[in-house]
């Protein structure tokens, strides 16, 4: 008796049960059987990557004259509606699958082979289009899934360098804003000399500027694409000219800049391009964690911590204690730049693991790092809308801190030297005054000497160097 909710698939091991109206095949079913891992579904830039190669290798294999026209036609056809997300719902295997990516390169070409049959007049399962001989053709799991994974990275590549932008956008925007604010600085957790809250941000800014450039320049590794070399790097059952003009069909479909592999055979075993460009990622996820760790700990209080800045407040912060707000988007974000070096390091493990002429754990290679970009472009255009543009300078507090703080006695090294400078920083915390009282004070009692020159050192010279604690954030010898 047949099942009506399932149709009969064959490939090379036999017969297959697959939902009848499902666009995907035998070898798809086998591997959402053989692989109940996760419950995990590819990433978007996955389905989107791999369809583009699909139908660029229609288009050029239809005009090499390889695959008849009517076909090449109506597989580009199908390939251009993956890549739009028509038929998301039947890309069902899991990321941790069949090394090398064969589960995802033939759930792909089942789609777009019962798509292209449905197109060209035909009913799903009954293949006009055939997955492996047309769909397929002058590929290998072996190229495509590397290729895919460098065309998915640089699909989003815009998309993440303008969060990374905005975020450094929005620091230097309170750089300026908060210019005019005088605070204690503070080294291994204790005080320093002062700066400037807007001198704080303005590297948080800066900082955040390089890792996007070491971004930028890592994807370029990015476009040299191994798409040719099929299943060793040989090129075996490609045309000649099939490399060359995959890589330009590609381009012009993609939008994308893309060039020639100069080595096929490197282009197929090395995965180094991937792991640099996870590499920088992770290098901006560091960056953002220590920015996240620097406002929680400004906006700390209100009453009992620095309470510097001011965060939105987005959410209550507790469900016993009233009022009580949390910098929950600076914790947010702690949480996913852990996530995405964690990410890395499966990248970088996987990458290392490639064998001779192939590295069968790109799957994990390509979910890892479409999961990075997504959960770094998602975090970043939070963090940076919910919290840092609505910060706001607590003034008051920073100054106040900034009075209590004997480290200011640094700018009095040019007049009495740094010993009697620490001597003045004992007195002045172990009596719970200001250094600025203290030292005016032993001038005035004529207990303080030039540090080279031989004579006293006055009040009027002590509260000179230290009645601007602006001049002290702009470098050069206080005199």
């Amino acid at each position: 008796m047949t099942n009506p909710a399932t149709r009969t698939e064959k490939d090379s091991l036999g017969d297959v049960q697959v939902p009848a109206d499902a666009l995907y095949g035998a070898q798809t079913q086998r591997a959402v059987l053989n692989f109940p891992v996760s419950g995990l579904k590819p990433w978007r830039a996955f389905i989107w990557s791999i369809a583009a190669i699909k139908r660029a290798a229609a288009d050029v294999n239809g005009g090499l004259g390889l695959l008849d026209a009517d076909k090449a036609e109506a597989i580009a056809k199908a390939g251009e509606e993956v890549m739009e997300g028509k038929w998301d719902e039947n890309f069902v295997v899991d990321p941790f699958q069949a090394g090398a990516g064969t589960s995802h390169n033939m759930n792909t070409n089942e789609v777009m082979a019962n798509r292209a049959t449905q197109i060209l007049g035909g009913e799903i399962g009954n293949y006009i289009a055939h997955p492996n001989d047309h769909v397929n053709m002058a590929q290998s799991t072996n190229d495509t899934i590397p290729t895919a994974i460098r065309l998915g990275c640089l699909w989003r590549l815009d998309e993440l360098l303008g969060v990374v932008t905005g975020l450094a956008d929005a620091l230097d925007d309170k750089a300026k804003e908060f210019d005019d604010v005088v605070k204690s600085g503070r080294t291994h957790l204790q005080d320093a000399v002062p700066v400037r809250l807007g001198q704080e941000f303005g590297g948080y800014a800066k900082a955040v500027r390089r890792d996007g450039e070491r971004i930028q320049r890592a994807a370029e590794g990015l476009r040299r694409l191994g798409i040719g070399g099929t299943a060793t790097g040989t090129g075996l059952n490609a045309h000649p000219e099939y490399h060359e003009r995959m890589v330009k069909r590609l381009g012009e479909i993609t939008g994308l800049e893309l060039q020639t592999s100069d080595n096929l055979f490197e282009s197929m075993q090395s995965l180094a391009d991937a792991a640099d460009f996870s590499a920088s990622i992770r290098t901006l996820a560091i960056t953002v964690t220590r920015i996240a760790n620097d406002i929680r700990l400004l906006s700390s209080g209100p009453s009992t911590g620095l309470a510097e800045i001011q965060l939105p407040a987005v959410q209550p912060g507790s469900s016993i204690m009233p009022g009580k707000v949390n910098p929950v988007l600076a914790e947010m974000t702690n949480q996913a730049m852990f996530h995405v070096q964690g990410c890395d390091l499966a990248v970088s493990l996987s990458a290392q693991a490639g064998q001779l002429e192939l590295n069968v754990m790109m799957p994990v290679i390509a979910h890892n790092l479409f999961e990075m970009m997504q959960v770094m472009i998602g975090t970043l255009r939070a963090f940076t809308e919910k919290c840092i543009v609505g910060i706001t300078a607590n003034k008051d507090k920073a100054e106040g801190w900034l009075s209590r703080n004997a480290i200011v006695v640094t700018a009095l090294n040019p007049v009495i030297g740094y010993q009697a400078g620490a001597e003045m920083v004992k007195q002045a915390i172990k009596e719970d005054r200001t250094v600025g009282e203290v030292t005016v004070e032993k001038a005035q009692a004529g207990e303080l000497k030039h540090v080279s020159e031989d004579r006293q050192v006055s009040p009027e010279e002590i509260e000179a160097a230290l009645s601007d604690l602006r001049k002290l954030t702009e470098g050069g010898i206080i005199k």
